[in-house]
């Protein structure tokens, strides 16, 4: 993803909240690629630092996680500043984690929890 309003839609999707970095996730519905979009704000570092943490979250993405995105969804990853001293190996393990919650059944539920009623009241 290289357009502004692509990351922005993205924001209008699903969160999913981690240790290193947060993913927001939009299904597109069309069934394409997944894409991808890194967004490493000002406030973790400075522009080397930003660019190593870039850098790291792409070779994870293509090493290891990227058989785990779900087609038709863009992804935005927003880093935080931990990405720099993580393991790589943890790293991969956090993304592949994020990416497979997105494959998983409550995929669907909106980010205001509306799915969250409709599984209390099947059980009921």
């Amino acid at each position: 993803m290289t357009k502004r309003a692509e990351f922005l839609a993205a924001r209008k999707g699903r969160r999913l909240n981690g240790p290193f970095f947060f993913v927001e996730a939009l299904r597109r519905d069309d069934g394409g690629r997944p894409r991808f979009g890194l967004t490493v704000t000002r406030k973790v570092g400075n522009a080397v630092e930003r660019n190593r943490i870039r850098r790291r979250l792409r070779e994870a993405i293509r090493l290891s996680a990227e058989a785990d995105m779900v087609p038709g969804i863009d992804y935005v990853i927003v880093a935080r500043r931990d990405v720099l001293t993580a393991p790589f190996d943890t790293l991969s393990q956090e993304l592949r984690r994020r990416f497979a919650r997105m494959a998983g059944p409550n995929e669907k539920t909106a980010p205001g929890g509306e799915g969250r009623a409709e599984r209390r009241s099947r059980s009921d």
